[in-house]
Formats: structure tokens, sequence, C-alpha cells
């Protein structure tokens, strides 16, 4: 394990004495535990497919209960309820700041782009109690490092000025997850998080302040919000925000444990999508075919709303050179709970 209890157990964060701090006020019915990370910074496996390859995830569970979050089974590991416990059992990495602030130092990092969002929320509710994601932009901004976040809050609009300020030093995009603006499909599969709309509105503040803001229509549950013209609207308000790129256009994929969380919610939101589900989705994946379907429509979309096909991210600069690789060295580990 790469992080120990607040008490320096490293095994209590699988038993019931455990260091848990109940959730009062407006956190009442969540409860925190408390563990102290050896490493923040995750550098993910050579050869990954994707985008990034390093991340920093401050917090492990997410209040705003997707039912097809993909990084649900990261729970299990910790012998928790991915259901219901997922979404009100919040692991806080308590010292992510002083840890990340070690780890920048430039005699060991080279500057190399770092991603937040990629397992859960970094501004779902706990971060209104914590703060551990706006002292991570801070010591980025500081540090001059590249970095990227993936939200579907409204809460980073509390970080707007750390943000503006550190894309002064470095490149900085912030990107929100818009699959849908249906506010029935949102109500049944993100009921803890902002309405899309509402989304859109802090991407257009953001804006405002001279940030790079993307979209990420994603995921796409099929029979939900996989039609031409739910895509073409999410594009279309996308666009009309200013938002500075619109991607995604993936299928939602059901792991193993998360299968049976969504198709438990769908049975009881849209129950005659079940069976078209089992059909479906013979594992984690829909069929190739329905992926492009979806694909085409969102391209289809983009040429119509955007005029031109949007270019590829640049890649952001390293403030120091890529250090030499050493046969001796070491691969790094995966940090616990990347749940890609």
């Amino acid at each position: 394990m790469r992080w120990r209890t607040e008490g320096d157990d490293p095994q209590a964060v699988l038993f019931p004495d455990a260091d848990r701090h109940i959730g009062r006020g407006e956190f009442r019915g969540m409860e925190f535990l408390h563990v102290k990370a050896r490493s923040i910074i995750n550098t993910l496996p050579a050869g990954s497919h994707l985008p990034f390859r390093h991340t920093i995830n401050a917090y492990r569970g997410c209040s705003h209960a997707c039912t097809y979050c993909f990084a649900r089974p990261t729970h299990d590991y910790l012998g928790l309820d991915i259901g219901e416990g997922f979404e009100r059992q919040v692991v806080v990495k308590v010292n992510a700041v002083e840890r990340l602030r070690a780890e920048l130092d430039p005699r060991r990092w080279c500057g190399e782009p770092i991603a937040m969002g990629t397992n859960t929320d970094p501004y779902q509710r706990a971060e209104g109690k914590y703060h551990l994601t706006r002292g991570l932009v801070e010591e980025l901004g500081r540090a001059r490092n590249p970095f990227s976040i993936l939200t579907k809050s409204t809460l980073v609009l509390r970080d707007a000025d750390v943000l503006a300020e550190a894309a002064e030093r470095t490149d900085v995009t912030v990107s929100f997850s818009v699959g849908t603006l249906d506010e029935e499909v949102w109500r049944a599969t993100e009921p803890g998080t902002p309405p899309p709309r509402k989304r859109l509105e802090a991407l257009a503040k953001l804006r405002e302040r001279g940030l790079s803001c993307g979209v990420l229509v994603a995921p796409v549950p099929p029979g939900l919000s996989d039609t031409a013209e739910s895509i073409d609207a999410v594009v279309a308000a996308a666009t009309e925000a200013g938002a500075t790129s619109v991607s995604g256009g993936m299928v939602v994929y059901l792991k193993p444990g998360v299968r049976e969380v969504f198709l438990g919610h769908l049975a009881e939101t849209h129950p005659d999508l079940v069976p078209r589900y089992e059909a479906m989705f013979r594992g984690v994946n829909a069929p190739s075919a329905e992926r492009q379907r979806v694909a085409d429509l969102l391209h289809q979309a983009q040429a119509r709303h955007r005029g031109r096909p949007l270019a590829p991210p640049r890649t952001a600069p390293h403030r120091n050179p890529r250090p030499r690789p050493s046969p001796a060295r070491k691969a790094p580990g995966i940090q616990l709970g990347l749940g890609m």
C-alpha cells in the first residue's frame, strides 16, 4: 500500500477501527477516512493508452454517485461497499499537498504534465471541506508544472483565482464532463452532481478568466443519451459557452462490479432498457459498431458547430529536461486507487 491511516497503522484502513470521521452539517450521512499518502504523483505503466502519464487523486470514493463510475471497484479492495459505500465513505489523503510539494522538487521531478480527475472528481463535495485540490493547484502553479483537471463540479469556480494565477506560469486546462443536457438522464445517472448546464455556465466564467476549458462528452449510455440530437445539443451548448475543445464520444463501459451497480439503478429508472444492456454488454465494452456509431455522431456534431476538425492538444512544455533513462532504475509502481 502507498498510504497509511493517519495514525500510521498501514493496515487499519481495512478494518472497522480505522481513523474515520463522521460528516456533520452539510456532510451529514458521509464518512471520511483519513490516510497519509507515501507518494501522491502516480505514474502509469509504460505503454498505457491513456493521454497522460502522471496523475494525482487526493480522494478515493466520490459523492457524485455516478451510477456508471468505473472507479467503484477500488473500494472493494479496501473491503468497502462499491455501491452507496463508494458514494458516502471517502478516503482523504490528508497530506496530499505536502507530499506534492516534496515530489515536485526539481532535483527529483522533470516537470511533466499531471492530470487530476482521472479517477474520482477532485472537486467533489469533500473538497469543500478539505481544500486539498486548491492546495495542489497552488503547488503546481508555484512549480510551473503543467496540469489538467477534469470535473463535473461547479466548485471549481471557488479556485478561479489560483487557477488563473497558475495559468500565467504554466499550461493549465480545466475540462468539464458533460455527457447529456437531458435533466431526466442526468438525475438518473449522476444524482450527486451539479446540473449539466450549470457546468457549462462555470466553464463560461472560467473562460472569462482566460483559462483554457474543454468539454468531454462522455460517457454516453446507450438508450439514454446516444442519439444524434442529444450529442448535438451538448456540442452546440459547449461551443456557445466558449469551450476551447470538445472531445469524447465514448460509450459507457461496465467493469465487473460497476455493471451490477449500474444495472441495479437502471432497473429502477429505466427498466425497459435492462434487457438491451444485458444483451449488448457481454463483456466490459459495447460492441465496436455501437462505439463507432456514437463516435461518428460526435464528429458530425463537431463539424456542424465548430467549423473544422479539432486540433489535438499541444504538448505542454517541460520545466526541466527529461532525465536520462537508467537501466538500474526501478519502474514506478501504480498508485493505489487508479481505476483505469
